[in-house]
């Protein structure tokens, strides 16, 4: 990769991001033990169900967590979230604090998400607290949604 010319310094930065995330992340949870770090934006790892996947994000200002509910098919994937939806007080109890859910009409996916707005990834002097932050939230949205997930047909 550092000889590829694609591979610009936010490259190298979300790399090193993922990498020091990831590592701290297998000490307190499995869900993305066996993913390696990369020079994308995010990370993901299956939720269990197929098309359904836990996301790590990470921008310049902001970061988040998600399930990203994507089953190649447009009508599965809303019916799965408005099934999800149905249960939107427990989730939201379970998870801590209000999450936000995105049907995304016009596209084939639909996301729920929580956003963590203090830092992003220019913010290297609070990548640690950022990580945790981040780290934290995806255990919570977790175990907040698995019983869910379980139950979708």
């Amino acid at each position: 990769w550092p000889k590829d010319p694609e591979y610009t310094e936010n490259h190298k930065l979300r790399r090193k991001f993922w990498g020091q995330l990831l590592d701290k992340a297998k000490t307190k949870t499995q869900l993305h033990a066996k993913v390696l770090p990369k020079k994308e934006n995010w990370v993901s790892a299956s939720a269990g169900k197929r098309g359904l996947t836990f996301v790590y994000f990470i921008r310049m200002d902001d970061a988040q967590v998600e399930l990203y509910i994507d089953r190649n098919d447009a009508a599965s994937n809303k019916i799965f979230f408005n099934t999800l939806l149905e249960h939107k007080v427990e989730i939201e109890k379970l998870f801590g604090c209000p999450l936000d859910w995105q049907l995304l009409p016009y596209k084939r996916a639909s996301r729920i998400r929580y956003v963590i707005s203090d830092y992003g990834l220019k913010d290297q002097e609070h990548w640690d607290e950022l990580q945790d932050l981040l780290i934290d939230a995806m255990i919570r949205l977790e175990r907040a949604l698995r019983t869910y997930i379980h139950h979708l047909n």
